[in-house]
């Protein structure tokens, strides 16, 4: 695994220099083998269980990584000592400051707006959207089933999540090229301005379709949370929903996309697997929860608040910690053979994180992978990466693949 070390004297005095590195993991950049069969393995096997990473926050700023699932738990659970707040600089970088909404907020703040927020994403909620799910799904494979091939990303992993959230939000579907662009700018990029732009967009956008709603309330979810009380009763301010119709935006148009790209270039590299699944179909659940342990593609953060130890090494008040989902599933004293996808293996992960920032769409995001799955495999049959498509992997704090060409006979 090559690095590249920073001159000690750029670093801050409380970092060893042999615990400082530059990794190849957060280049953000594509690079040619699956991370999750080669950088990630070879970060277990050469790291300590803390490394100060000089290139983990887009902008290639600082942080510490922490390798292992135990550690990066016992960071979610502790909310006295670890603050999300402002956590990804998502308002701070245009200079203002709204919160991304629940994800960005620490208690008691955090209790009440989940507290409003649950009932709305439960499981009775999520899985009463089953067949609009599958609909979405068979409208885009109708398109491409009988063809031989497709343009994965481009013409399913894209579209069919948001999709989804456009219709959860009331936005509208002829946008959809302009949103995937922003998203693209936002979550995929190292050039801090390109980043600010695409959030001032988004932000003024949503701005927008939030007054639209105050001036003639439609029959959709951003109306909906006009009503939605914060800690002491009140209704929840303009600012408050735009944190929230953000954080929707930002969940909802990236993670399961990536998601999608990563479990079908696994499936189209492993025919073996793509089969077991096609037999037993009844396996889909486990193989969605073993994708996500694999390729749960976000390093997220929290920000110390005091000075702490973690393995002996000091971290002062707001220092970057990373919630590396991808490195910390792979911790091999979790998991036998923790690179090998195994639909019987039943492991515990973080990709949907974990104490009280669990992911408020994680069922909705279960459900859109396991209708993917379920949908994909009963219209086209045993398909491959095409013949001379070059596949790629994206590094960075979002590990994906930017393109996927499909075939099948």
């Amino acid at each position: 695994m090559t690095t590249t070390l920073p001159p000690p004297a750029t670093l801050p005095a409380h970092v060893p220099a042999d615990k400082a590195m530059r990794l190849p993991f957060f280049a953000r950049e594509v690079v040619k083998d699956c991370p999750q069969e080669t950088l990630i393995p070879q970060m277990h096997s050469s790291l300590g269980p803390i490394t100060y990473v000089t290139n983990i926050f887009p902008g290639d700023k600082p942080g510490w990584l922490l390798t292992g699932y135990e550690d990066t738990m016992a960071m979610l659970r502790n909310a006295d000592d670890f603050t999300k707040n402002g956590m990804g600089q998502w308002a701070q970088g245009i200079g203002e400051d709204w919160l991304v909404i629940p994800t960005e907020v620490d208690p008691p703040m955090h209790t009440a707006y989940r507290k409003a927020l649950n009932p709305h994403f439960s499981p009775q909620k999520m899985a009463a959207m089953k067949d609009d799910l599958r609909k979405r799904a068979r409208d885009l494979i109708d398109k491409f089933q009988d063809r031989g091939s497709c343009d994965f990303v481009n013409e399913f992993s894209e579209r069919y999540p948001i999709y989804i959230v456009l219709d959860l939000l009331g936005l509208p579907q002829d946008r959809m090229a302009e949103f995937l662009k922003w998203e693209k700018e936002m979550l995929h990029t190292n050039d801090w301005e390109v980043r600010s732009n695409a959030v001032r967009a988004v932000k003024n956008y949503l701005v927008e379709e939030i007054a639209a709603r105050r001036a003639n309330p439609q029959d959709d979810y951003i109306t909906r949370i006009f009503d939605f009380e914060a800690e002491d009763g009140r209704k929840w301010n303009d600012q408050e929903v735009l944190g929230h119709c953000f954080n929707l935006y930002l969940g909802g148009l990236d993670t399961v996309t990536t998601m999608l790209g990563n479990s079908f270039a696994w499936l189209a590299r492993h025919p073996e697997q793509q089969q077991e699944l096609r037999e037993n179909p009844d396996r889909i659940v486990l193989a969605v929860e073993e994708f996500l342990r694999i390729f749960g593609p976000v390093t997220a953060f929290r920000i110390a608040t005091r000075e702490i130890e973690i393995h002996g090494q000091k971290i002062m008040p707001g220092e970057y910690v990373s919630v590396c989902t991808p490195v910390a599933n792979q911790d091999p004293k979790m998991h036998d053979h923790p690179s090998k996808v195994r639909f019987d293996r039943k492991a515990a992960h973080i990709a949907l994180g974990g104490g009280i920032h669990k992911c408020l769409g994680m069922h909705l995001a279960r459900l859109e992978l396991q209708v993917a799955l379920e949908e994909m495999l009963k219209a086209v049959p045993l398909f491959r990466v095409r013949d001379g498509f070059d596949l790629g992997y994206f590094v960075g704090n979002i590990t994906f693949v930017p393109a996927l060409e499909l075939q099948w006979d």
